[in-house]
């Protein structure tokens, strides 16, 4: 992705320029960027792994950004008849604020981002300070090289200033109405925002993309007590089903844990009952189905095997939601956890419902009479001992080895299996006591009851993790029903939802991410205030960023993504990228107006002479994402929602950055120009 985005952005910049001198001098920005990005990375200790390399396929749109304003500055300045060393200093020395103002701004998004907390945060810190080091890198070459590198590459043009086309002319007779109407201006920005603002509950929202990599599982759960062949059987009737489904090319089974098979054997009963299926796919582009189709199609294939319940999905993949209820009484609960699961099982589009109260397993109850016990001399622990030793044999510290010549084999005593299903047998066991042995139905009584296959403890209290299968659904819209259940919504007093899970997370996410942003604003308003030693056009600049809001939701709208992780990477990214166009306008607006221009004519002059600097720096930061957009090369789930949406941001902040900074930066200078005009009236009155 990185290569074929660098590829468009150079073809852009040679699309406008047209002059392969000036093309080659904005491409050499690319190596000379990233190689020094290298050097950082290495200083930082990172590696080149998916996400540093997934921050510079992203900003390669933006590391070429800076040598095309500066490229595009000098090859203006040579068709006014200077030579290449004159045009190169003078356009340098021209654009060099605005170049170090956009270049800070980004560095001003990005840095937060590094120093986000929580599972944001780990992912976060590698990709911040690479987007960081790559665009810090940028400047120092748009800034030293490149204006060197046209001073000696580029040749003088007999080609004088190039006439307006029809666009140009275009967009000028609409700029100018803008301004002359500022107010129906500002009005229409205002209602474009708020439109953008109601798209949001019309989005879907999650937490990370379920990922296509060509491969899923089906995880098989038998009731406790099921023997390892059981567990082997329906883990074959399984593989048949799913070799069946079109678009499976392999199933590799995997059936139990324990050697011996032995669901009483300690460390072995999780596990016989339990088998997974891991399947391959052929590649996503050479199928019809996405991977949450095809495993849908799977859910209904293996559905029809009685038995054991099965879960579709590779784990910790983005496409299953945990609900985790907690409470101190068992009984409360555990009818709770089934009611809520019931009512789960209606929601329409989710795979299965599974429950860790669900199952339950058959149990040996023994009650000691502890007065009988006591007469006797037979003690509680003696009791256990003896039960214990008998139906799961001892602990393995106890056992006695069989010495072979290159291994030791413990020997494991216990009772036969049809022994320890009988009750009676089982009573008849001796006991130690204090006057010799006892039989264990004299000192205590034994049934045969179910009890839960696991106790799982929250901060000490029980709790039932509920998993449910999203299936083609996004995690923030099953959770919404989920949480608008009756069941959910009128608990019992003493069971309470546990704050884990994807749910959860998704929640902090989007915590953090508001934060980020808050922070993003807040520095890129304290870099430009520095530079422009100003504290209200700095306000002008920032008015391109409601502008973007809107493009990004509508393009993850219709493209069906969701708004998660990588998308709201994408707005924060957007932040920076969009206060670029403003920058360039308002700095040269303000040069004009110290040259001495007036208001209206310095915003028409520098709208005319950055409008072109601006949609280039915008279609090659486009051009550069696209590939990631379109899902070119491995699993695009995590990194085309960063592209699309900032891609749609791009489009929509241009054209109305060119028409509403403008008028915005007339309000504004009248807001600057109040104080003295009050200053004026109070003075004339008195």
């Amino acid at each position: 992705m990185l290569y074929e985005g660098a590829l468009l952005a150079v073809l852009v910049v040679w699309w406008f320029l047209r002059d392969w001198r000036a093309t080659l001098v904005a491409a050499a920005a690319l190596p000379l960027s990233v190689i020094p990005t290298f050097i950082g990375l290495k200083y930082f200790g990172y590696t080149l792994n998916t996400v540093t390399l997934l921050a510079l396929a992203l900003v390669v749109g933006v590391l070429v950004d800076d040598a095309i304003v500066e490229i595009e500055n000098i090859s203006r300045h040579l068709r006014m008849g200077k030579s290449p060393m004159q045009a190169a200093l003078e356009a340098a020395d021209e654009i060099g604020m605005a170049v170090i103002a956009t270049t800070f701004a980004l560095v001003a998004v990005f840095l937060p981002t590094a120093f986000m907390a929580g599972i944001p945060g780990l992912f976060f810190k590698q990709f911040g300070w690479t987007a960081v080091l790559a665009i810090i890198a940028s400047l120092m070459v748009a800034r030293l090289l490149t204006p060197m590198m046209a001073a000696y590459l580029l040749k003088p043009t007999s080609e004088t200033e190039q006439k307006d086309g029809w666009l140009m002319r275009r967009y000028m007779t609409t700029m100018k109405w803008c301004l002359r109407h500022r107010i129906l201006t500002g009005i229409g920005a205002g209602i474009f925002f708020i439109a953008s603002i109601a798209l949001v509950p019309l989005l879907p929202t999650g937490f990370v993309p379920a990922a296509d990599r060509g491969q899923t599982q089906i995880n098989i759960e038998l009731a406790p007590g099921s023997t390892l062949q059981e567990t082997a059987l329906v883990a074959e009737r399984a593989r048949v089903l799913a070799m069946q489904v079109k678009g499976i090319t392999g199933v590799f089974s995997s059936v139990g844990g324990g050697s011996s098979g032995d669901a009483f054997a300690p460390g072995a009963s999780a596990e016989a009952r339990r088998a997974v299926l891991t399947l391959t796919t052929v590649h996503r582009t050479d199928r019809k189905e996405s991977m949450a189709q095809l495993e849908g199609t799977l859910r209904q294939r293996i559905a029809a095997i009685p038995g054991a319940r099965f879960t579709v999905g590779p784990p910790d993949s983005g496409v299953k939601m945990q609900l985790v209820l907690q409470s101190e009484n068992p009984v409360t609960l555990s009818e709770a956890a089934q009611k809520v699961t019931r009512e789960l099982r209606t929601l329409q589009g989710i795979g299965n419902v599974n429950s860790t109260a669900s199952l339950v397993r058959p149990e040996i109850i023994v009650r000691p009479d502890f007065a009988r016990a006591a007469d006797l001399g037979v003690t509680a622990a003696s009791i256990g001992e003896t039960v214990r030793v008998a139906t799961a044999g001892d602990y393995d510290t106890n056992l006695t080895k069989l010495n072979l010549p290159e291994r030791q084999v413990p020997i494991r005593v216990k009772l036969p299996d049809a022994v320890r299903a009988d009750l009676d047998a089982i009573a008849r066991l001796t006991v130690p006591g204090k006057n010799g042995p006892v039989m264990l139905g004299t000192v205590a009584s034994i049934t045969m009851e179910s009890g839960p296959a696991q106790i799982d403890r929250l901060n000490r209290s029980r709790n039932v993790t509920l998993n449910i299968e999203l299936g083609s659904r996004t995690l923030g819209d099953v959770n919404k029903e989920a949480r608008a259940l009756p069941s959910l919504r009128n608990l019992p007093p003493s069971v309470t939802i546990a704050a884990l899970g994807d749910a959860q997370e998704m929640k902090a996410l989007f915590a953090s991410f508001g934060l980020a942003m808050a922070i993003g604003v807040l520095c890129i308003y304290g870099v430009l205030v520095l530079l422009f030693k100003d504290f209200m056009q700095p306000v002008t600049i920032l008015a391109a960023l409601p502008l973007s809001i809107g493009g990004a939701f509508v393009a993850l709208l219709i493209t069906g993504r969701a708004l998660s992780m990588p998308s709201m990477i994408g707005l924060i990214m957007l932040m920076g990228i969009v206060t670029k166009n403003s920058i360039l306008l308002v700095d040269y607006a303000i040069l004009a107006r110290q040259g001495g221009m007036e208001r209206f004519d310095a915003l028409v002059d520098a709208c005319h002479k950055r409008s072109r600097p601006i949609i280039m720096t915008t279609i090659a930061m486009g051009a550069g994402m696209m590939p990631l957009a379109l899902g070119w090369g491995a699993d695009p789930s995590f990194r085309s929602p960063m592209a699309i949406a900032v891609i749609g941001g791009l489009i929509t902040s241009t054209l109305l950055s060119l028409l509403v900074v403008p008028a915005v930066f007339t309000y504004i200078d009248d807001l600057e120009k109040l104080p003295a005009w009050l200053r004026r009236k109070w003075q004339g009155r008195q």
